[in-house]
């Protein structure tokens, strides 16, 4: 086929990681640099993507294809690094929502989300992807009650 007739296609903001393929969700400086080792941060674009697949070693990257692994980060994050908290800001971690669910508490997830949608949630810094926790703690709440 020509490529005369061939159409571009459209530039959506969103990026792929370079490593494993997943969709990228776009964070800034001042989220990816509270996680990632001075000595790390320096090669990274202002604007960067957060690689959300938990198997990958790509954390951040950018339009560059320029990288930061696991390695280099200050900490464990979550989904990298499942004993991580997975609630950056709060400090939930996943087995603490797993235990809720299996013993059908419900009080100390209903806290942790009420307290995110409150603005209380420093998740712009907190959380390696910039994002709050809420649906992540619901959806493995659901998970773990066989939902």
């Amino acid at each position: 086929m020509n490529k005369a007739f061939v159409r571009e296609p459209d530039d959506t903001g969103q990026l792929h990681c370079p490593a494993c393929g997943s969709l990228g969700t776009a964070v800034e400086r001042e989220t990816w640099a509270a996680h990632v080792r001075d000595e790390a941060e320096t090669g990274l674009a202002t604007s960067a993507f957060f690689c959300p697949f938990a198997k990958c070693e790509v954390v951040y990257f950018d339009m560059f294809e320029r990288r930061v692994t696991v390695d280099q980060l200050r900490h464990g994050v979550y989904p990298k690094d499942p004993q991580a908290p997975i609630c950056g800001c709060f400090g939930m971690t996943l087995a603490e929502v797993e235990a809720d669910a299996a013993s059908g508490e419900v009080a100390r997830v209903r806290e942790l989300l009420s307290k995110a949608k409150s603005g209380q949630a420093p998740c712009r810094t907190q959380s390696a992807s910039g994002q709050p926790c809420t649906a992540e703690v619901q959806r493995a709440y659901m998970r773990a009650r066989g939902g």
